[in-house]
């Protein structure tokens, strides 16, 4: 095809520009009036002279709009006018080019949405179809290659609109909720039998008996009125599956049609019990038919009676490459008996021997409904996928069923006389038998009708009435993966076809029933393949043709009391649903914010306006809605355009009190790019006007002396304001200097500048839409420093830092004082500490004496050299970041004062949190000295980060286990910082850090970090409140330093508990990587600590298992443990013993167990005595271990050998004997087999042997062991397919 190259090189081809005498307009409409439209385009190709006023009826046709009801407008153009409807200037005339794309939007009238047209001829054609392909529209629209129910069709025509007017054809649609197609084919396939329809009409629900909800013939009952009452195009099958105790996940799952219908049959019938239809499913789908198998030399027949809803029918024999052609043809094979010979000899009662039998199915009684399930999937064992088989099977309008009635029986005395008789429908006999065994009570068994007639009769009459006529074809179109279903249902009242397509249905003819046939396109292989997609028959329903038993469907005059009831009920309901629905149209939805003034936090909801209401109805409506009445004045509060995202105040609305907020908010959306927001004020304040192209600043005053930050006082400035004009501007709103004032702004998260430059603008430092900045103003020589270096910039940094965590601590307090002794030291520092006396131990009252003196003496120093301190607390702004030091005045008696709390009050870091805390902060002091107030419940261990450095001695321990107190983390002097260890801070594979260095000393912090905590009780369910700290910590901390901070609050050393985050659903994870920050918590996250020893680097927590082989439950949980890295598996075992003995009551000795690898519940590699950890055996955190204990020293020496677990398998006694292990010293099936002869006695060559499946203990049936087991593989060595047995734990069973 020739194109025309226009502007941007787009190109429309030429045909248009010369299909007709004139030139054509291609108009390409958006329609932008909702978001499920915006991505919409119509496309019109119009001649040239069509006027603008025919444009808008085209539009208002192709859209499914009622014409007058919107406007169109050109895109992306200045002029915002929309095109004059009522114009009958021709398209050229109006500015449209001719041969070129011409873009307009479709956009809502005067605010309103438009109205969407109540004709059905009206709505979309996107598809493109015309209208006699849309009436023959039966199935999916073809897209190869897509998998999954809910697309892999399209409707042509399908809009919300088109839900709400009726099909042409009178009949009701049903919504797809999901994947739910093939549920609605089912709902359709049983809504037009009259038999099933009209019965369920009759039946009445009673509402004392169980909720309507959860009814499901209640359910179907109403879906059925609404499909034959209803006004709609399609309905909603929600309520149906709610009954069927679905969740909406269900829906989305595909389910088989066959397997639904006996799902739902069975719920019918136990809903159905003691009614008028308690046996109605049986009378309508249930048939009868025999299994035998008769003896070819006897005569004797064994035989039972099965019933059944559906009948099965092969498409392709297995192994077979012909498939069968026709229903027919299926069915003959269905009852096809099989010759029983060879070695499938079947044992005759009456021959007491084996001999040949034909063994087969025969039909006895055929149901009223007929339903046959082809079955088109399959399994392919060469790819092993399961494969949909689209071969071509032809099916009859009308079905003759009388030959494949139990015919035999008719000509044969040993059949005939084969009755039920009295053996739940099993039985056999014999000529002998005849006689005796046929009574009239079988005749529901062996008989071909319902009716209980003569036995001459029940021959005869299959010849004339067993014609059955094809009503209904269930489509699947797609393939094994997935797919969609549809029906095709010929109507009892005027013999017409219908596709039911989900909510589309249209009229059909016979030649769109025979395309349902099949047969794959192309030549394809012996399979077709996994993804082979096609559309054909999967499941047919017939009726018998029998003038007296075929029903007419009730029509509504004649409909029963109570469905008449149901049906006004319904009706009301659905033209209330129509009022809501036009109430909905036009009602604006829109966010609504607001800070409440009692909770003090800021409340969203969502605030529903009709479009006519007022600016000040809809703040009444707002004032209700953040339930705000008796709490503030109405005439405190307005409504303004707010930002939520940049937290910014677009617009207020003074003087548009009285304006409709359809005009307000710009038309009835179904989604605002601003939301709204309450703003409330003092009584005493006036409310400011914001007008558009202001920018919104919250200002945060910062207080140097309390190191408080205030909360934010809002201010708007214009862009083009300079620095010096913004701080006049602020200082007016928060009575500060505006001449020392420095403002800082933050950009992003944390990220702090300086505005410095007085006549720079504000738009020119980065200032937005919305904007926070901190002003500090004091006549402090602070402002002096470069500005990363001051206070202030400390203060910031650590504020933008800090998260709040909660912290449960473990319930068991670890003791009192009085029965409470200190460490013994384990580094290397602390042997000279505590006046030089090496290893000496004092007494806790001693030591905690000495260390008061010690901490007097230093603030002493401390108050000496500062000039500036307050009641409580000492500050050194140079040295000391924010540092905590206790006045001597106010240190109570070391044991005696724990209410130190009170004492140890100051300013928090923000007002928001201001509390009498404890802080904590790793900082460098003068002479790198650290206090601590002394607290009273035991000595810290050495390995504690409560210790006091000294220049000239080592660490001094403190005590702890007050509640709240004042603690700085210490840090080594500069002198001491050559000695300092080094520390490994990559990331071992067990994912644990060590808290040590090599000398065992605690790593601790380099670098300023902020921690203060106060206790808070959280309560119980038992009234006690339990344990907690709330602590506000920077997240830079390590793992390690906020383990270390809170030693004193757990009361044992950081090594001796550990930490466990909890998540949401409160499920609990242990933090092991000491070295990692706590940047990946967040605000009000929750941890719990546990006491237990914490990993130390290369040790990993390990999981014992004992392995049972010969109990019910083979794996049973011991205990935890752990094990390090460079430890022998002997070393393990040693620890172990203890803790066996002590916490499983195990007494064993080392060489009576051994440990093996656990994987799921299977028992695994045997670990031998000399593997080492890491080396030999891999490892990992949360590992787990199989331990086993053996009733003869270990036999396994090497890892040559092969340890496999067997058990004989005795088909005369059917029982398995117990495992017994057999350790092999090569992978030979040879070696196996003389292992096993020894061990049982059975002959070498009498002994056969299998690998079990599945998970230890690989359960299996008696019944199936026999044929469910590869016997005897034809293979030499035990590592090849089929055993693949490579390592320890294998399962054999033998025989």
């Amino acid at each position: 095809m020739e194109m025309v190259p226009i502007e941007e090189t787009q190109l429309v081809p030429k045909e248009i520009e010369s299909a007709a005498e004139e030139p054509r307009v291609l108009c390409i409409v958006q329609d932008t009036t909702s978001s499920k439209t915006i991505n919409e385009r119509l496309t019109l190709n119009l001649p040239a002279s069509t006027t603008v006023n025919k444009l808008y009826e085209d539009v208002a046709h192709k859209a499914g709009y009622v014409n007058g009801t919107f406007c169109l407008g050109w895109v992306n153009t200045g002029d915002q006018a929309p095109l004059d409807q009522a114009s009958e200037m021709s398209l050229v005339l109006s500015g449209f080019e001719a041969g070129k794309k011409n873009f307009l939007q479709l956009t809502d009238k005067d605010g309103e949405q438009p109205q969407i047209a109540s004709d059905e001829s009206g709505t979309a054609d996107s598809s493109g179809l015309d209208d006699s392909s849309q009436d023959r529209f039966i199935g999916p629209l073809p897209r190869d290659g897509t998998v999954g129910c809910s697309s892999d069709y399209s409707s042509p025509s399908y809009s919300y609109s088109s839900i709400l007017n009726k099909s042409d054809t009178g009949y009701v649609g049903l919504v797809n909720q999901a994947m739910t197609c093939y549920l609605n084919s089912l709902l359709q396939t049983l809504f037009m039998t009259p038999e099933f329809r009209n019965a369920l009409y009759k039946w009445e629900f009673e509402d004392s008996e169980e909720d309507p909800v959860n009814s499901i013939p209640y359910q179907l009952q109403r879906l059925f009125v609404l499909l034959q009452t209803s006004k709609k195009r399609a309905i909603e099958t929600t309520d149906v599956t709610r009954s069927f105790g679905w969740d909406s996940s269900e829906a989305w799952q595909q389910h088989d049609v066959q397997e639904l219908c006996r799902v739902m049959f069975d719920a019918l019938e136990q809903k159905w019990k003691q009614t008028e239809q308690a046996d109605l499913i049986n009378q309508l789908y249930q048939g009868k038919l025999k299994d035998y198998v008769r003896c070819l030399e006897c005569g004797y027949e064994s035989w039972r009676i099965d019933t059944y809803l559906d009948i099965p029918l092969v498409i392709r024999p297995f192994g077979a490459s012909q498939a069968f052609g026709s229903v027919e043809e299926a069915l003959q094979a269905f009852i096809q008996p099989e010759t029983l010979d060879g070695p499938n000899q079947y044992f005759c009662e009456r021959c007491k021997k084996k001999c040949d039998a034909r063994k087969g199915l025969r039909f006895l009684h055929f149901p009223y409904l007929l339903t046959l399930q082809l079955k088109r999937f399959d399994f392919d064992y060469t790819t092993m996928h399961r494969i949909k088989l689209n071969d071509r099977m032809t099916f009859p309008e009308e079905l003759d069923m009388s030959p494949f009635i139990d015919v035999e029986d008719e000509k044969s005395p040993q059949t005939e006389s084969c009755t039920d008789s009295g053996a739940e429908n099993e039985g056999s006999c014999h000529s002998d038998q005849m006689s005796n065994d046929f009574s009239t009570d079988d005749a529901l068994d062996e008989g071909i009708c319902l009716d209980n007639t003569s036995s001459t009769e029940r021959v005869l009459k299959p010849k004339s009435s067993l014609t059955f006529e094809l009503f209904s074809v269930m489509v699947h179109s797609g393939s094994a993966a997935g797919g969609h279903y549809y029906a095709c249902i010929k109507s009892f009242s005027d013999s017409q076809w219908y596709s039911f397509n989900d909510q589309h249905v249209s009229k059909i003819t016979q030649d769109d029933i025979r395309k349902t046939y099949g047969g794959s396109s192309g030549s394809r292989g012996y399979y077709s393949s996994a993804f082979a997609s096609s559309t054909n028959a999967y499941m047919l329903m017939y009726r018998l043709k029998d003038p007296s038993r075929n029903a007419k469907f009730l029509e509504v005059g004649d409909f029963p009391e109570h469905i008449k009831r149901l049906m006004q009920r319904e009706k009301e309901s659905e033209e209330q649903e129509k009022r809501q629905r036009e109430i909905e149209r036009n009602t604006c939805k829109i966010k609504l914010f607001g800070m409440h003034p009692v909770k003090m936090m800021m409340v969203e909801n969502k605030l529903e306006v009709h479009k006519d209401k007022t600016l000040r109805e809809a703040t009444e409506m707002a004032y209700k809605l953040m339930d705000l009445e008796g709490v503030v004045p109405l005439d405190c509060c307005r409504l303004v355009k707010y930002d939520e995202f940049h937290e910014y105040l677009e617009r207020s609305y003074e003087g548009e009190e009285d304006m409709p907020m359809g005009l307000l908010l710009g038309g009835v959306k179904s989604s605002y790019m601003f939301d709204l927001l309450l703003e409330i004020r003092r009584p005493d304040q006036v409310f400011q006007p914001y007008k558009p192209g202001e920018v919104m600043v919250k200002v945060h005053v910062v207080d140097l002396k309390s190191e408080s930050i205030a909360a934010p006082v809002s201010v708007r400035a214009y862009l083009n304001q300079t620095i010096t004009e913004f701080k006049q501007l602020i200082a007016q709103a928060t009575g500060l200097c505006a001449e020392t004032m420095r403002v800082i702004l933050e950009r992003c998260y944390n990220d702090l500048r300086l505005l410095s430059v007085p006549n720079k603008t504000l738009k020119a430092e980065g200032f937005f839409r919305s904007n926070k900045v901190f002003v500090e103003s004091s006549d402090s020589t602070d402002h002096q420093a470069v500005f990363t270096d001051s206070v202030l910039w400390k203060l910031l940094d650590r504020h933008g830092n800090t998260i709040r965590l909660f912290v449960s601590l473990p319930e068991q307090s670890p003791g009192s004082l009085a029965n409470r002794t200190s460490c013994p030291k384990a580094s290397a520092d602390s042997e000279d500490s505590l006046d030089g006396a090496k290893g000496s131990r004092k007494s806790v009252e001693a030591i905690l004496e000495e260390s008061t003196e010690k901490l007097k003496n230093l603030s002493l120093q401390q108050q000496q050299q500062q000039s500036s301190s307050t009641s409580d607390s000492q500050k050194s702004s140079e040295h000391s970041d924010f540092e905590h030091i206790e006045s001597p005045a106010q240190e109570p008696d070391a044991a005696s004062q724990p209410s130190q709390t009170e004492n140890c009050t100051r300013a928090a870091s923000d007002t928001e949190n201001q509390f009498p805390s404890e802080e904590r902060s790793d900082s460098d002091v003068n002479n790198d000295r650290s206090t601590s107030s002394v607290d009273s419940d035991i000595l810290s261990s050495s390995h504690s980060s409560d210790t006091l450095c000294n220049a000239d001695s080592g660490p001094l321990p403190l005590a702890n286990g007050l509640d709240s107190h004042s603690i700085t983390s210490s840090r080594r002097s500069k002198a001491h910082e050559g000695k300092k260890e080094k520390w490994d801070t990559t990331e071992e594979d067990s994912g644990t850090d060590s808290e040590y260095d090599e000398n065992g000393k605690i790593k601790a912090d380099s670098q300023y970090l902020y921690f203060k905590a106060e206790p808070y009780s959280q309560e119980d369910g038992s009234g006690e409140g339990q344990k907690c700290l709330l602590v506000h910590v920077d997240k830079r901390i390590t793992l390690a330093a906020f383990k270390q901070n809170l030693e004193p609050f757990v009361g044992v050393p950081s090594t001796q508990f550990k930490v466990f985050r909890v998540y949401a659903n409160n499920q609990e994870f242990e933090s092991v990587r000491l070295n990692e920050t706590l940047s990946s918590f967040s605000d009000d996250n929750k941890i719990t600590i546990r006491l237990g020893r914490a990993l130390k680097k290369g040790e990993y927590r390990v999981k014992v298992y004992q392995l049972l082989v010969n109990d019910p439950e083979p794996c049973k949980f011991l205990l935890d443990t752990v094990f390090a890295k460079g430890m022998t598996v002997r070393q393990s075992k040693e620890e172990l013993l203890p803790q066996l003995k002590d916490q499983c009551k195990l007494d064993l000795s080392i060489d009576r167990f051994r440990l093996r690898k656990k994987t799921w519940k299977n028992p695994g590699t045997v670990f031998l005595d000399y593997h080492v950890y890491e080396e030999d055996i891999n490892i990992s955190s949360n590992w787990e271990v199989f331990l086993e204990v053996l009733e003869e020293p270990e036999r396994m020496k090497s890892m040559s050998q092969l340890a496999v677990l067997t058990r004989r398998w005795c088909p005369a006694q059917m029982k398995l004997e117990a495992f017994r292990e057999v350790v092999l010293e090569s992978s030979s099936v040879e070696e196996l087999k003389e292992k096993l002869s020894e061990l049982s006695g059975i002959p070498l060559e009498n002994l056969e042997f299998a690998k079990g499946r599945g998970t230890f203990p690989c359960d299996i049936s008696l019944l199936e062991i026999h044929q469910d087991l590869d016997w005897n593989p034809k293979v030499s060595t035990l590592n090849v397919w089929p055993l693949y047995i490579c390592d320890d734990g294998a399962v054999i069973f033998y025989r």
